[in-house]
């Protein structure tokens, strides 16, 4: 399942069929948060009373949504409703004022979305983070690119893998189809919500999880960097 020539075919498959939008996780696939995130988590766990984790721990623990996010930082017998809302009210307001102290963009990332947008691909994205904390860092780091729907955690709205936030982005776009659709993450959840959401997916393995974790939901591709993901839909 991971033959170069099998990865040769999909790209050539890429090629050939029209991309209008590309849809972007954003922790782990266009910036590199797990830093401020675990820094966050910590000073929320710590105002709780609980033991810290490790930098490393993280990597897992993260981008299922904020509240499995406390979940699964808070130790065992205290993962009750409100601890997490204990959790919520510490991690925000500390998130919010540090979440640019050490985040940055990965490597390749803003020549990527030149490319893209040079192309005339439209850029949306769709996270499992926070909707304030999500526009604050695209605004931030991205703030010269025009996304058409920059879409995160809000009340109300399931989260991913549940696949209506794709088609929310797809609104963005008015008239596009689902063959017109590119979905990029790092992880098992971005790959469940691409194929639920019956858009193409490209798994990219600079971030948080491991490429056996993507491999097993069968990405259109796999990239090791990012301007594979333009050459893919030029």
């Amino acid at each position: 399942s991971d033959s170069p020539f099998l990865y040769f075919c999909c790209r050539i498959i890429c090629i050939l069929m029209n991309t209008r939008l590309i849809i972007f996780d954003l922790d782990g696939t266009l910036l590199d948060t797990i830093d401020d995130l675990a820094a966050a988590c910590n000073h929320a766990l710590r105002q709780c009373g609980c033991p810290v984790r490790e930098r490393d721990e993280y990597y897992m623990l993260v981008g299922r949504g904020i509240s499995n996010l406390f979940r699964g930082a808070l130790p065992e017998g205290m993962k009750t409703d409100e601890m997490v809302e204990k959790m919520r009210s510490q991690f925000l307001p500390y998130y919010n004022a540090h979440s640019a102290d050490l985040t940055k963009p990965y490597e390749g990332i803003i020549p990527m979305l030149e490319s893209l947008k040079s192309k005339g691909i439209a850029l949306a994205v769709a996270s499992n983070k926070f909707q304030a904390g999500t526009e604050a860092l695209i605004e931030r780091f991205f703030g010269d690119f025009d996304f058409v729907r920059i879409l995160g955690q809000r009340e109300g709205k399931p989260i991913k893998p549940d696949p209506a936030i794709v088609h929310e982005a797809m609104e963005g776009v008015p008239g596009i189809g689902l063959d017109e659709v590119v979905y990029c993450g790092d992880s098992d959840v971005d790959m469940m919500t691409g194929a639920n959401a019956g858009v193409r997916t490209i798994g990219v393995k600079w971030g948080f999880r491991t490429e056996n974790e993507l491999m097993r939901h069968n990405p259109w591709l796999l990239v090791e960097r990012p301007e594979e993901i333009a050459e893919a839909v030029s």
